[in-house]
């Protein structure tokens, strides 16, 4: 046997490791992070954003990858927990080694993830969460909202709402950070709008609240004029379930944020309350373009179902990540928050901007009302109103002194 010089051994070893750590090899791949809820009620919202994610990224990957560098994804499950959601954040980060996160729902793990990212210098794209303060107060390099945030909804809402004769107001939702955020959004845009409205009451309930009717018999003997309802996850499915069930809906104009949309419809099949006022960024069927029309033909050809708002949302994150990572011109995470800024995509509801100033997705908005369909079998909006989304958005002024507060 011959013998074998320690001195060779070390010098392979020590070449091999340093083949293996060196950023040129560990670049091969970017590795992407999805962190999300994927059981429970809010995966009639969250799925949507990680399989239109991943039917784009699967095209990239199909074409050669970014910039010649294939993509990787990696999900975990929040369970809607603050706590689970910072601890698989923080493994996707440390142990995982990801370049980029995408998530999540629940506004409360997004904030918290928003200063994971800040000190790991890696870019987080926030897809479904509502509270204003991810890209307001709370705002920051890192941080890029994709969705509209509750100060967008307010302001969209109450546009609709101030044309409506209504003045004496009840405000009801879930109570938790997104519930609170855009029932305060709604009614500080609405006392903007007509400063004759009166607030006369309130109620909250626990999130996942299975039993609501006990909440809307109290509303009804109050007699309010209209009721803004602030939900989020399952509990607008089920708002509009109890009501239809307790007759609510045909005694008392109502106000639900996505009570028009597909996450929310499809559910209640022909059991949805008609005349709901809602709002939403996206329809499958509207608005009746190319680019939307090509969108769902693609999203119903890979899932066999037709693409809910969150598909919106997940598309939109690939896209700014592809074309932002192209036209940067390199794979470097730093250059890729540069060149984001001010940075347009083309999207199923036309162009969409990514504001330079607080890095938030200018989306439009659209208003309706729920209506029953003869195509569907399940209601859709109908008297549907654009809303562009500059229009809704807190102006940069208005970011940098909600900024310079913190």
């Amino acid at each position: 046997m011959k013998k074998v010089s320690w001195i060779a051994i070390c010098m392979a070893v020590s070449v091999g490791l340093l083949f293996a750590f060196t950023p040129a090899y560990a670049a091969k791949t970017i590795k992407i992070g999805l962190v999300d809820c994927y059981s429970g009620g809010a995966t009639t919202f969250t799925y949507d954003v990680r399989d239109a994610f991943k039917m784009a990224m699967d095209n990239v990957n199909a074409k050669g990858g970014i910039l010649g560098q294939k993509v990787e994804i990696t999900t975990r499950d929040t369970k809607f927990k603050v706590d689970i959601g910072l601890n698989v954040t923080k493994e996707l980060v440390m142990r995982e080694g990801v370049d980029i996160l995408v998530g999540t729902i629940n506004s409360s793990v997004a904030l918290a993830i928003g200063e994971i990212v800040k000190d790991a210098k890696i870019p987080f794209f926030c897809t479904f969460s509502k509270s204003a303060k991810i890209t307001g107060e709370k705002g920051q390099r890192y941080v890029f909202g994709i969705t509209e945030h509750t100060t967008m909804v307010g302001k969209a809402a109450a546009r609709g709402l101030a044309e409506k004769p209504y003045i004496k107001y009840w405000i009801a939702g879930d109570d938790y950070e997104y519930g609170h955020a855009l029932g305060d959004g709604v009614w500080t845009n609405l006392k903007k709008f007509k400063p004759d409205v009166k607030l006369i009451g309130q109620s909250w309930w626990k999130v996942g609240e299975p039993e609501l009717t006990p909440y809307l018999t109290a509303i009804m003997a109050a007699k309010p004029d209209a009721v803004i309802f602030a939900t989020g996850g399952a509990s607008m499915v089920n708002i509009m379930k109890a009501s239809k069930a307790t007759g609510f809906s045909e005694k008392i104009p109502m106000f639900v944020h996505t009570a028009t949309e597909l996450s929310t419809l499809m559910p209640l099949g022909q059991e949805a309350p008609a005349d709901v006022l809602g709002t939403s960024n996206y329809y499958f069927y509207y608005p009746e373009t190319p680019e939307n029309k090509a969108f769902v033909e693609e999203f119903q050809k890979v899932y066999n179902r037709y693409p809910r708002v969150g598909a919106l949302y997940g598309y939109l994150t690939a896209q700014y990540i592809i074309k932002g990572f192209e036209k940067a011109g390199k794979i470097d995470t730093e250059k890729l928050i540069d060149a984001l800024e001010g940075f347009t995509v083309d999207s199923p509801v036309g162009p969409v901007e990514m504001r330079a100033c607080d890095h938030q997705a200018q989306l439009p908005m659209f208003m309706g009302v729920t209506k029953k369909s003869p195509d569907y079998p399940f209601f859709i909006a109908s008297e549907i109103k654009t809303i562009p989304g500059p229009e809704t958005m807190p102006t940069c002024e208005e970011i940098k002194a909600l900024r310079s507060k913190k």
